[in-house]
């Protein structure tokens, strides 16, 4: 309704209402969809980019052959190579070499340095009937300490929190004493506490010293 004593806008008549002869409205573009590597993230046309083209080559032959094949089949790498020259062919091939090499060597290392660690849970004695929980290590096999605060907090329906050590390194400090619950849920890979080796988990009892606050 208008204002008073002035007409009602006309109403919006739609275009092919008006016109049946005017074309009909363009059908909605549905969405792009994108397939990334498993291995690397990249799309698979991005794949010699990365690090890891051989795995790469190896998933996307697996999963998607008819990809493969358009971007690796014999063919493919011939028209590809065919516009390069014959130093810049064999440039490109040592550069995939030494990239492969180069992660491969820092995955290994990662891994060593990763089976070397050590999680340490420690029952720490407040008094006679008080204890809190340490646990220090946990982000050396990946895991988010905030997460695995929150999930202990939630188990145990008591406090936790991500702190610093006297060291000035993270650990989670949890109210009570749960340390052999915190083992056994590692051991079960609950939660976000996944891929940790229970010969890597060591359980250690610090009582409160004697004449002590």
């Amino acid at each position: 309704m208008g204002k008073k004593g002035q007409a009602p806008p006309p109403a919006t008549i739609p275009a092919q209402a008006a016109d049946p002869d005017a074309p009909p409205p363009p059908e909605p573009v549905p969405p792009v969809s994108v397939l990334y590597c498993a291995v690397c993230t990249y799309p698979p046309e991005y794949c010699e980019f990365g690090a890891s083209l051989t795995k790469c080559k190896d998933w996307l032959k697996e999963e998607h052959p008819t990809l493969f094949d358009k971007y690796y089949s014999e063919e493919a790498l011939q028209t590809k190579l065919g516009t390069l020259s014959l130093e810049a062919q064999q440039k490109l091939e040592k550069d995939v070499a030494k990239k492969e090499v180069k992660a491969e060597a820092k995955a290994d290392a990662a891994l060593k340095k990763k089976m070397a660690s050590q999680i340490t849970i420690k029952r720490i004695e407040r008094n006679k009937r008080k204890h809190i929980t340490s646990v220090f290590g946990l982000e050396a096999f990946g895991i988010d300490l905030k997460k695995a605060a929150k999930q202990f907090a939630s188990k145990f329906a008591t406090g936790a929190s991500v702190t610093k050590n006297a060291q000035g390194l993270e650990e989670i400090v949890v109210s009570g004493d749960v340390s052999d619950e915190i083992l056994e849920m590692i051991e079960g890979e609950v939660g976000v506490l996944k891929g940790i080796p229970t010969d890597n988990v060591e359980l250690v009892e610090e009582k409160k010293k004697k004449g002590g606050d």
